[in-house]
């Protein structure tokens, strides 16, 4: 069935005439005969009684009618919702990060974002590969590489750098590197071949302070940020981390200041077509007021 000539046949089953029903839709009396002759001869039944009062449904008629009625009822609720989802921060909004970003630092941020916007029904999906936003696998990523779709929209968050990290309990056991050099004499715990990897030369504290085209065997191989963390903060060796994680965990000992490893973009990812979700743009501002202090390399 045509979906004009359905609404058409809305109007006139609602106003009872023709004329009436043209003047709400902005057409002529002649109009609306057509379009509700044409649609009576599509599916073969007549939907109305004519006579000199008006438009009487006939039974074939009257049940197209509640069907339709439902039809656009529905259709109206949406449209409402619709709209209001680019006014108010209402819905459902799944977001995905990374496992040690999500874990370590988003995740204890969120009880002040879900006590400002309780109508926002929020979902979080930890994952160190990319979730298909355009598929709808999550509505936004925090990502720490730009994206790759055109169709994606990015906003830069801040800039993370990657420093050196031990425990104090595995500096009081094996000492205190003073220089590069002396990683020589340390456990080193780095990427592994399998990780997802967000930048070039992960794994640089494997040849810093050494002879070009030398390299230090590390003592432990992980695939994921999160897991070289846990490994540093049980006193297995020394890594390069972000440098958010000293402000979210306490037994982490920064050594070697001089060194620095790569820097890493932070970025707000969605798809175009939130680009007015109200739910959307309140998580962005949130996550820009919390990150904020990380603009100069130092987390908040």
């Amino acid at each position: 069935m045509d979906w004009d000539k359905l609404r058409v046949f809305h109007a006139v089953a609602g106003a009872g005439s023709f004329t009436h029903a043209g003047e709400s839709l902005g057409l002529s009396q002649s109009a609306v005969s057509r379009q509700i002759g044409a649609l009576e001869d599509s599916i073969g039944v007549a939907l109305f009684h004519r006579h000199a009062r008006g438009l009487l449904l006939t039974e074939q008629g009257e049940l197209l009618f509640r069907t339709v009625h439902d039809v656009f009822s529905k259709l109206a609720l949406v449209e409402s919702r619709i709209a209001q989802s680019k006014d108010k921060p209402d819905g459902p909004l799944t977001v995905t990060t990374t496992i040690a970003f999500g874990t370590l630092w988003l995740t204890p941020r969120l009880r002040e974002f879900i006590e400002l916007f309780p109508d926002i029904a929020l979902s979080l999906r930890l994952n160190d590969g990319e979730l298909d936003l355009s598929m709808r696998e999550a509505d936004v990523a925090i990502r720490f590489t730009p994206p790759r779709q055109p169709d994606l929209i990015q906003r830069h968050l801040t800039t993370m750098n990657y420093r050196v990290y031990a425990s104090a309990e595995y500096l009081k056991r094996r000492g205190i590197p003073v220089t590069a050099a002396d990683l020589e004499d340390h456990s080193i715990i780095v990427y592994g071949d399998d990780a997802h990897l967000h930048i070039q030369n992960m794994n640089w504290l494997l040849s810093v302070g050494r002879e070009a085209g030398q390299h230090r065997t590390p003592i432990l191989k992980v695939n994921n940020i999160y897991g070289i963390y846990r490994a540093v903060q049980s006193g297995i060796g020394i890594a390069a981390l972000p440098d958010y994680f000293s402000r979210e965990v306490s037994n982490l000992v920064h050594i070697l200041p001089e060194l620095q490893g790569p820097t890493v973009g932070a970025y707000f990812v969605y798809p175009e077509e939130l680009r007015n979700s109200k739910r959307v743009i309140v998580f962005r501002d949130f996550l820009l007021r919390q990150l904020e202090a990380i603009g100069s390399g130092q987390p908040d």
